[in-house]
């Protein structure tokens, strides 16, 4: 998709947004390719901490493309000054840094970029691929895993994490990994390792009618249920001040998904008070988005 402007709130659906700055065939010899994408790269950012990257489109034909992704990569990278490529990229927001997109498609590149602290994403393409440990009890894991990349900050040792429709417990497996204590809310039972776990205690009722004996330091939501139902439940837990952080999946209905996320917003925020409030559908989310959000911060 193409914008001339920048939308007022960061596009639900999609993984990444950078300015186009040349699109260059690959007929080229590939020493002249590499010349010209680092003389543009060069030209776009004359200045500062720059992080280049290269991705594929996500289909059979883009993935092909793998090893001679790389070896372009490589070549613009030895052709710009090395006190300038920022190898953490994890720093690239506080660094102020400048993100370089290289989309290798089928028989041309095109060249991106954007300022790191506007990326949607700072994952080569948006595409932000977790590893799912072999104890993980599903794929879950791997959506928590990836909203978390995402925030400036985490759950930490000791803070009271609150997991609604906790089980079998892949988010809560990856909390409590975190050093997190975990209130794991779901009237199905855990797997027997996190049941056994000291610092999860499993609630065996059903979140709905679940309500807190202390407000919570971090929200967490994952449940096959009604968007607008879960919308609402978690409007509760801000409204009344039971936990600071959340980070939520919201299912999506087949048809007319735009709609309900319109009206999800407004429960989120007029109804539940829950600010900062961030609307993304992840790499690993399927008919779903994910939702960050906090209070009184």
């Amino acid at each position: 998709m193409e914008s001339e402007k920048r939308p007022a709130e960061p596009p639900v659906f999609a993984r990444t947004g950078i300015r186009v700055l040349a699109s260059f065939p690959t007929e080229q010899a590939p020493e002249q390719l590499a010349e010209a994408i680092a003389a543009r790269t060069a030209e776009a950012a004359p200045a500062g901490s720059l992080v280049l990257q290269a991705f594929l489109p996500d289909s059979p034909a883009g993935n092909r493309l793998a090893d001679e992704a790389d070896a372009l990569l490589e070549a613009v990278r030895t052709r710009l000054p090395a006190d300038r490529l920022l190898e953490e990229t994890w720093r690239a927001r506080e660094a102020g840094a400048m993100l370089v997109e290289l989309c290798v498609a089928p028989g041309v590149v095109m060249v991106g970029a954007v300022p790191a602290r506007e990326a949607l994403s700072l994952a080569p393409g948006g595409r932000q691929r977790m590893r799912r440990s072999g104890d993980s009890p599903s794929r879950a894991a791997m959506k928590l895993e990836e909203a978390l990349v995402s925030l400036p900050f985490e759950p930490g040792r000791g803070e009271v994490c609150v997991d609604l429709g906790a089980a079998p417990g892949g988010w809560t497996q990856r909390l409590v990994a975190r050093g997190a204590r975990v209130i794991a809310v779901d009237p199905a039972k855990l797997m027997p390792e996190l049941a056994r776990q000291p610092r999860v205690e499993h609630v065996q009722e059903s979140a709905f009618s679940y309500t807190p004996e202390e407000p919570a330091d971090w929200l967490f939501c994952d449940m096959a249920w009604r968007p607008l139902e879960v919308a609402q439940l978690l409007a509760k837990w801000g409204r009344r001040g039971w936990a600071t952080h959340m980070v939520a999946n919201i299912k999506l209905p087949m048809k007319d998904k735009n709609p309900i996320l319109v009206r999800v917003r407004h429960i989120l925020t007029q109804d539940g008070g829950w600010q900062g409030l961030t609307m993304r559908q992840l790499y690993h989310d399927r008919d779903e988005v994910t939702v960050t959000a906090h209070r009184g911060l």
